[in-house]
């Protein structure tokens, strides 16, 4: 596989969205280039405009804070009409995408907030789903087990001692 460009990445970020013992998955559509209907978290990509209008923080040079936790609170919002908590680092996956291009994913979990579901167009269906009842759906790989690990932090271990077992 060759790869596009050594210095560019598209980064993107995903929410593991928590409820009453519950996390959210929804189905990819059918259309999507990539994983068509599997079933994952909402996330999406880093766009330079949920940036550049804001107030920089620090005078006279372009530089924003918290730009991937905005950008992944508007994703939660676009993809499933959700208002979530602040997002907590997981982990993050680096891989080499179909077309050449590498990619960045950062994984946060947080809290539901208000709302009911409501899908946007890359999506064609939801659950809310335990940890166990995670396995029994068709996921993109690894999702499960970072449900998997939210599940056990949530449930009083320690995040610093958890380890990554994609199974």
């Amino acid at each position: 596989m060759e790869i596009q460009n050594r210095e560019l990445h598209r980064i993107t970020s995903t929410a593991i969205i928590h409820k009453d013992g519950k996390y959210l998955i929804v189905r990819r559509a059918l259309s999507k280039k990539a994983f068509p209907g599997k079933w994952t978290v909402p996330g999406g990509g880093l766009e330079v405009d949920d940036y550049i209008n804001l107030p920089k923080t620090a005078p006279g040079f372009p530089q924003w804070y918290f730009a991937i936790e905005k950008s992944l609170i508007r994703e939660i919002k676009e993809e499933v009409g959700l208002e979530s908590g602040k997002p907590r680092y997981l982990c993050d996956l680096t891989f080499i995408r179909l077309d050449g291009v590498p990619a960045v994913v950062l994984s946060y979990f947080c809290k539901w907030k208000s709302g009911e579901v409501k899908l946007n167009d890359e999506n064609i269906d939801y659950k809310w789903v335990t940890a166990k009842e995670a396995k029994n759906y068709d996921l993109i790989e690894g999702i499960s087990d970072e449900i998997e690990m939210v599940d056990k932090i949530l449930n009083g271990a320690d995040q610093n001692n958890l380890k990554f077992n994609i199974s």
